[in-house]
């Protein structure tokens, strides 16, 4: 239920009700002043005005003392359930960012990315924090982290969203590679322009694509290269099983091949040419300030996932 403006409380409101429920609480003017810190004049003025408002007495006063009409008593009984959920609200609320970690944790990863390489790790977390729960969205679009209700995501490259606190965990690269078979049925490319001569496998999330970029040495020599791709697709994996079967030459970033290459199921090329878009990985969070303890156990969490040497390398 959404409450509309005529339905919250003003803060004068508040003032009159935590004054009447101090004096009813101690049925004393005096001792109820000396315990919020106010003058007994003051908490006098306050419950007058809540009677006026409600149109009801509350209070019976005397010289001698004060007692609680039967709708000062509803009320009393009404307000002491009210503010003790009120601590209990505020203690809850407290536990998210200095209590033990709890709760759902709601994450957006890279579809790619996110299953391979932190997917396999996360039942480590859940072991970890066993009062934490996770639901997770696997995806390349870019979700809003707030509109989308999120509390982390890991984000690849440029960050376009200045509001959110980004913690770098990795770094990637891209590089060029192809089978053994296929190696030795077209030979190995010697310079970048012998692209033009073979089967270049195209992945159009690569937003310059079938344009390859390459960058060498300290003068920075550059060349681009438009290749040919009989294949394209938008799934990186599905043009490294591809590429694993001798289909062409692959532009991949390292963190989907290099444990590839390790089995010896791929071979770098041009390995003395660097391809443009190195960048970095990123945790996110939507702010560095109070973070829920869930959240905060995540982020540490995540930063040491890939340190001090990243998996794919290993």
């Amino acid at each position: 239920m959404m409450l509309n403006k005529q339905q919250w409380p003003e803060i004068g409101d508040l003032d009159e009700l935590m004054a009447f429920a101090a004096v009813a609480e101690r049925l004393s003017f005096v001792q109820a002043a000396a315990a919020l810190g106010r003058d007994a004049t003051v908490l006098s003025r306050r419950v007058t005005a809540l009677e006026r408002r409600l149109n009801v007495r509350l209070l019976e006063r005397t010289t001698r003392k004060v007692s609680l009409t039967e709708a000062g008593f509803a009320l009393f009984e009404r307000l002491r359930v009210g503010f003790s959920e009120l601590r209990e609200a505020e203690f809850d609320a407290s536990q998210f960012a200095s209590g033990a970690p709890n709760g759902r944790l709601r994450l957006t990863l890279p579809s790619t990315f996110g299953r391979m390489w932190v997917a396999p790790r996360l039942p480590e977390f859940l072991a970890r924090y066993p009062e934490v729960s996770i639901e997770a969205e696997y995806s390349n679009r870019y979700s809003n982290l707030l509109e989308g209700g999120f509390d982390v995501a890991i984000r690849i490259g440029d960050l376009v969203d200045s509001s959110l606190v980004a913690s770098r965990i990795a770094n990637h690269s891209r590089l060029l590679c192809a089978a053994p078979a296929y190696l030795d049925r077209f030979g190995l490319p010697k310079h970048p322009e012998d692209l033009i001569r073979h089967i270049c496998l195209g992945f159009t999330g690569f937003a310059f694509h079938p344009n390859w970029r390459f960058v060498r040495g300290a003068d920075g020599e550059r060349i681009t290269v438009r290749v040919k791709s009989p294949y394209l697709a938008d799934d990186a994996e599905a043009l490294v099983e591809a590429a694993i079967r001798g289909s062409g030459i692959m532009m991949a970033t390292n963190w989907l091949v290099e444990h590839r290459i390790a089995r010896n199921e791929l071979v770098q090329v041009l390995a003395d040419w660097d391809l443009e878009g190195e960048g970095a990985i990123f945790v996110v969070v939507p702010s560095g300030r109070l973070l829920a303890g869930k959240t905060r156990a995540f982020l540490d969490w995540a930063k040491g996932l890939f340190a001090p040497v990243a998996p794919w390398k290993c």
